[in-house]
C-alpha cells in the first residue's frame, strides 16, 4: 500500500513542479514570443501569429552596441569595486578588535544604508554631479552603483566570515603567514561560494538598474534599460521591439545564473539567511 501511494504521489509532485515552473516563467515566455510578433499582432494577446525577425533587425543597430558596451563596462567595474571593498569591509568588521556591540552597530549601519530610496537622493546627487561636470559619465554610474552594492556584499559575506573560527587565523599566524597571505590562502577559499553569490547579485542589480541611469545619463553613457525606454514614445508603446530588447537583455543574467546556480543557492542558504 505504501509503495503504491509513493508511485502515485511522485509523478503527481513532478507534474505539479513543472506546472508551477511554467506558471512562474510564463511572463518571460510570453515576452520572448512577443519579440517575434509584428506590432499589429501584439494586441489583443494571442499565441497564434507568424514569427518574424523584424523587431530584432530594428533594435540591433550600431547604436544598440554602444548601449551594450556601456552596460558591460559599468557592470564589470561595479562588480570588481563592490566585491573587493565589500569583502574588505566585512573582513574588518568580523576580525577586528572592536567590541562586539560596535561590530554589530557598524554592520547594521552598512545594511541600513540600502533602506534609503533612490528617489530621495536623486536631486542632491544631480546637483553635485552637475557642479562636478560628471553627468552622462560611465564613471558616475560605476561610483553610484558601487556605493549601493557594497552594503549588499557586506551583508552577504558577513555571515560566512562569522562562521570561521578566529583560531584559524591564529594558526596561520603561528605558521608564519601574514594576515594578507592568510586571507587569500585560508579565508577566501572558505567563503568563495558567498563571494560568488554576492557577485552574481551585484551583476543582476547593476545590469537591470534604470532609475539612476535614466536620471544621470543622456547620450554617451546610457545603458540597455534606457535604450529600452526609448521605445516608449508619444506615438505609443512599441511592445514587440521592447520585448526584443528585453529578451536580449535577460540572456546574460539567465546564463550566468544557470552556470553558477549551485554556488548561488549554497551562498544564499548558508550565509545570507543566518544572523
Amino acid at each position: 500500500m505504501r509503495s503504491l501511494r509513493k508511485n502515485i504521489t511522485r509523478p503527481f509532485l513532478i507534474l505539479l513542479a513543472y506546472a508551477v515552473g511554467i506558471l512562474y516563467s510564463f511572463p518571460l515566455i510570453y515576452m520572448v514570443l512577443t519579440s517575434f510578433k509584428k506590432e499589429s499582432e501584439v494586441t489583443p494577446p494571442s499565441f497564434i501569429f507568424t514569427p518574424t525577425l523584424e523587431n530584432y533587425r530594428t533594435v540591433l543597430t550600431p547604436e544598440f552596441q554602444s548601449f551594450i558596451w556601456n552596460s558591460v563596462t559599468v557592470t564589470v567595474f561595479t562588480i570588481l569595486i563592490s566585491v573587493v571593498l565589500g569583502l574588505m569591509a566585512a573582513y574588518t568588521i568580523v576580525f577586528s578588535r572592536m567590541q562586539p556591540q560596535k561590530q554589530n552597530n557598524l554592520f547594521f549601519w552598512f545594511v541600513t544604508t540600502n533602506l534609503l530610496p533612490p528617489v530621495g537622493v536623486v536631486v542632491p546627487i544631480y546637483l553635485i554631479l552637475k557642479n562636478l561636470q560628471m553627468l552622462d559619465s560611465k564613471l558616475t554610474l560605476i561610483l553610484l552603483y558601487s556605493g549601493g552594492n557594497i552594503p549588499l556584499v557586506v551583508w552577504m559575506v558577513y555571515s560566512f566570515l562569522k562562521e570561521i573560527p578566529k583560531e584559524i587565523l591564529e594558526a596561520a599566524s603561528i605558521d608564519g603567514s601574514s594576515r594578507t597571505t592568510a586571507f587569500f590562502k585560508v579565508i577566501l577559499p572558505l567563503i568563495k561560494s558567498g563571494v560568488a553569490s554576492s557577485a552574481l547579485l551585484v551583476f543582476v542589480f547593476t545590469w537591470n538598474e534604470f532609475f539612476f541611469a535614466v536620471s544621470f545619463t543622456s547620450v554617451q553613457s546610457s545603458t540597455i534599460p534606457v535604450y529600452m525606454a526609448s521605445f516608449m514614445t508619444q506615438q505609443g508603446l512599441f511592445w514587440a521591439k521592447m520585448s526584443a530588447i528585453s529578451t536580449i537583455a535577460v540572456l546574460p543574467p539567465i546564463i550566468l545564473g544557470w552556470l553558477s546556480q549551485k554556488a548561488f543557492v549554497r551562498g544564499m542558504t548558508m550565509g545570507a539567511v543566518k544572523g
